[in-house]
């Protein structure tokens, strides 16, 4: 199904393409590397390998009101390298998807069952605009106790920017941060209503500098596993393997795991 796209939208596909051609080497592609005014490959060079025309994927990349077929975005995926989540990016700014991702539903009682179930083991459930939905006791002794926040303040991106604690208990801040703007960036692209999405990035763009600057960049992520590491002010440094998993009918909800990588170390060692 392809749906109406926004003036806002088409700017950000041809900002995204804009931004991914600028990745890459010429070289790669058995093309001449020479001095280039810009980094990357020439949009023209990018058209020709992808099999469309110049002007027509000049006018993708200015944001002109055209309808690139799934088969065009394959292509162009390909010659930019994208990967499974970017590609996916490309879809969803393209209205070229699969129906659109709900993003909204609350957690079932079984569902709140097994979090707390799961103890000592850190776990939350939360939603693609990374509010936090149940919790159990294990990581809200990790991280911070989501039963005395208010609602609207348990959500993951917010409580990075806006609650200074994180800043120290997170080792590798930055990175993290980005990476969540990445995800979130990508959830916002898929999901059917928007204005949650946009009510968050105006919060947090009034009121944290850094979000408001990282946000104009482009990058879109996954957050399925990886790791992340703690400078907690009891246990000392932590470092986890974090594990998302999505329950069986709710693309919406993923259950966040925290296993500990090994015994936790003192500070001074």
């Amino acid at each position: 199904m392809v749906k109406k796209t926004s003036p806002e939208q088409r700017r950000e596909l041809g900002t995204f393409l804009s931004s991914r051609r600028a990745r890459l080497q010429p070289k790669e592609f058995g093309l001449p590397e020479g001095p280039r005014r810009t980094p990357g490959l020439r949009r023209e060079e990018v058209a020709v390998l992808a099999g469309v025309s110049v002007s027509w994927y000049t006018w993708l990349e200015q944001g002109r009101d055209i309808q690139p077929s799934a088969d065009a975005l394959r292509r162009i995926s390909k010659i930019l390298k994208l990967d499974r989540v970017e590609s996916s990016h490309l879809f969803a700014l393209s209205a070229r998807e699969e129906p659109a991702v709900v993003t909204t539903g609350g957690v079932t009682e079984g569902l709140e069952r097994l979090v707390r179930a799961i103890n000592p083991i850190p776990a939350y459930v939360r939603n693609t605009r990374l509010d936090i939905l149940a919790w159990n006791d294990a990581i809200a002794d990790l991280f911070v106790d989501y039963g005395s926040l208010q609602p609207h303040e348990r959500n993951t991106l917010r409580l990075l920017f806006l609650y200074p604690p994180y800043r120290t208990l997170i080792l590798d801040w930055e990175q993290m941060a980005r990476g969540m703007i990445s995800t979130f960036r990508a959830s916002r692209a898929h999901a059917q209503d928007k204005v949650p999405f946009d009510d968050l990035i105006n919060e947090l763009s009034q009121q944290s500098a850094e979000f408001r600057d990282w946000w104009q960049d482009t990058d879109v992520k996954g957050f399925d596993e990886g790791s992340k590491r703690l400078r907690h002010p009891t246990s000392g440094h932590i470092d986890f393997t974090y594990v998302a998993l999505t329950p069986e009918g709710r693309p919406y909800l993923s259950l966040v795991t925290y296993i500990p990588r090994h015994t936790a170390y003192d500070t001074q060692s």
